[in-house]
């Protein structure tokens, strides 16, 4: 991810051959392995169930959103271009995402 960021200042905020695919790439992963440890962590006749649906829900919700905005940003607004303001609103995202989760869950 970090090598994605440095290609992209060097590039003049232009994504490069890296990309935001990489980053993309490495999140859909490590959701994919954190999904299969969770998993294989529990033991074969031991069942387990979501008990704050509504907060799995808005982390569901979030999670296909930002899927979503880093498509908009990358190929619609500003093709292959990541100006300032979509930068600081996709960090903006987390406190937001936070906030709801916190909300959702009282």
């Amino acid at each position: 991810i970090l090598l994605s960021v440095v290609e992209t200042l060097k590039n003049g905020n232009f994504s490069g051959d890296i990309g935001p695919s990489t980053i993309l790439g490495s999140a859909a992963f490590n959701l994919f392995m954190i999904v299969a440890a969770c998993i294989s962590a529990i033991p074969t006749p031991d069942t387990r169930c979501i008990d704050a649906v509504p907060v799995f829900f808005v982390t569901a919700m979030f999670s296909i959103l930002a899927y979503a905005w880093m498509v908009i940003i990358v190929d619609v607004i500003t093709p292959n271009v990541i100006d300032v303001w979509e930068a600081v609103m996709t960090l903006l995202m987390l406190p937001i995402f936070v906030a709801v989760s916190y909300a959702t869950d009282k």
